[in-house]
């Protein structure tokens, strides 16, 4: 049995607008992370899930590691935007798992104008997102999304929560002997515009020590992520994603050190 490459990420990951996307329903075998498996002869899976923020992420890798422990398997996860939530909340059928709901700042009230605007060139993203709403406001997400990013969401907790996923599932992986290898989406992971994020104030600047960055990806100078280097270089997009020529691209970028971690370090059997 072949060595299992997981993924974890959003869209990014799991591939929307990739030329094998089947409306959202299956995840793509041309996105960076099926490429890094196939160059690396391993099995794919993947646990992405678009529109997921990093605790969410933290989250299904964990779940799966932890299911899957006989299974010898290395970690690939592209690391998404600080200002999603994972969410649990009361039971309900139309939730992840019954329990599990993924919050961003489009699923409020205020934004819907903008996200119609966004996704107006795309007819099956809209009937999607039209599906969303009438689950979120079902479930009750939909008002407790309006309330907490008008009240309580801030780039400084959602940092905190972020690294602290991060380094959470980090040091699961080291425990459990799985390699892995990061990388990222957007660098406002790490900074605010020109400052960096981890000299905000000593808590802060802790957590980001604990991050073993020599086993991350960067596209560029300051933590550039795969979205930004994909708008940087002028790459076709569809509406709001990459296509295929840039996760090929992508992954020729990455598989050096992506093969050097995932060929010197073995997880148990």
């Amino acid at each position: 049995m072949n060595r299992l490459l997981l993924s974890g990420g959003c869209s990014f990951t799991y591939g929307h607008e990739l030329s094998d996307d089947k409306d959202g329903k299956v995840p793509s075998k041309k996105s960076w992370s099926a490429l890094l498996a196939t160059s690396a002869n391993a099995d794919y899976a993947t646990v992405s899930y678009p529109g997921t923020g990093n605790a969410g992420i933290a989250r299904r890798v964990f779940e799966y590691v932890s299911q899957n422990q006989s299974r010898d398997m290395f970690v690939a996860i592209m690391w998404s935007f600080c200002s999603r939530y994972d969410w649990a909340m009361p039971r309900n059928a139309v939730l992840e798992k019954t329990r599990w709901a993924t919050i961003t700042p489009w699923d409020t009230s205020d934004t819907q104008a903008e996200v119609h605007k966004k996704l107006a060139t795309s007819e099956p993203q809209l009937e999607v997102w039209k599906k969303r709403r009438e689950d979120m406001r079902s479930t009750g997400v939909g008002p407790f999304a309006d309330a907490l990013y008008r009240h309580a969401a801030n780039q400084y907790h959602e940092t905190y929560l972020s690294w602290k996923s991060i380094v959470w599932l980090q040091n699961i992986l080291e425990k459990k002997n799985i390699g892995y290898f990061f990388t990222l989406a957007d660098n406002t992971l790490f900074w605010d515009e020109l400052k960096p994020l981890s000299q905000v104030d000593p808590l802060m600047n802790a957590l980001y020590n604990e991050l073993d960055l020599g086993k991350w990806h960067f596209f560029g100078e300051r933590n550039m992520g795969f979205n930004q280097w994909t708008l940087l270089n002028d790459y076709p997009r569809g509406t709001t994603h990459p296509l295929d020529q840039a996760h090929v691209d992508a992954a020729g970028l990455m598989s050096g050190k992506f093969l050097d971690l995932y060929n010197t370090k073995r997880s148990k059997t």
